[in-house]
């Protein structure tokens, strides 16, 4: 159980990192920049809060198999940690991407233009203005991602497998015990599960009411 959920919690911050680093800025420009194709990007980029992670992992294990498209540039990355990174990333894009939105949507757009106008250059508008506003809904998508991933299942199965020490993290953990009729074990496994999901939540709705209050 141990070496299982130490793989979730090493997959579920590389993706929360990398998503923060990725649907910051294209949260940002979603909101405060109008261009061509911008509500087809939106759709793309949210496309996996309605798609079966049946779905998207079967097209990803196709996609990064020896001779799939990505496989033939190098990324043959099936039935690994890194595929099933990518797959985390795809997947949990949508729920880190929507609480970035609303945060940036909760700034004061005539602040920002004032600062502007003012010339703040783009670094310390971000450090002094963007930011400071923002923080507790960025953060609060951060950790939703991160919980997202952390119970993550089908995508997981579907593109990694079942491999111990490799891509056997908590949630297929809990189906083999389940499988093998190991009720005991599976039932401490999901217990962890339910206690980390409850601890998240908590805090979530702590930072948005803390968001909540510095914004009005």
């Amino acid at each position: 159980m141990i070496a299982a959920f130490a793989l979730s919690f090493k997959l579920a911050a590389l993706t929360a990192l990398v998503l923060l680093l990725l649907g910051l800025p294209a949260a940002y420009y979603l909101v405060f920049y109008e261009f061509a194709g911008k509500r087809l990007l939106d759709a793309v980029l949210l496309l996996p809060l309605t798609l079966p992670p049946t779905v998207l992992g079967f097209y990803l294990l196709i996609l990064l198999s020896p001779d799939g498209l990505l496989g033939r540039l190098g990324m043959r990355w099936a039935f690994s940690f890194w595929g099933i990174w990518l797959g985390s990333v795809i997947f949990s894009l949508p729920f880190a991407l929507t609480a970035y939105k609303e945060a940036f949507r909760s700034i004061d757009a005539e602040v920002l233009d004032v600062v502007r106008t003012l010339g703040v250059p783009a670094p310390r508008r971000w450090r002094q203005v963007i930011l400071p506003w923002a923080w507790p809904g960025l953060l609060s998508g951060t950790m939703l991602a991160f919980a997202h991933t952390l119970g993550e299942f089908g995508v997981v199965l579907l593109v990694g497998g079942n491999i111990p020490g490799k891509t056997k993290v908590a949630s297929i953990y809990i189906f083999d015990l389940t499988q093998s009729l190991r009720f005991r074990e599976a039932h401490i496994t999901a217990a962890v599960f339910v206690l980390l999901s409850l601890l998240t939540i908590f805090a979530v709705r702590s930072l948005e009411d803390k968001w909540k209050s510095t914004t009005r």
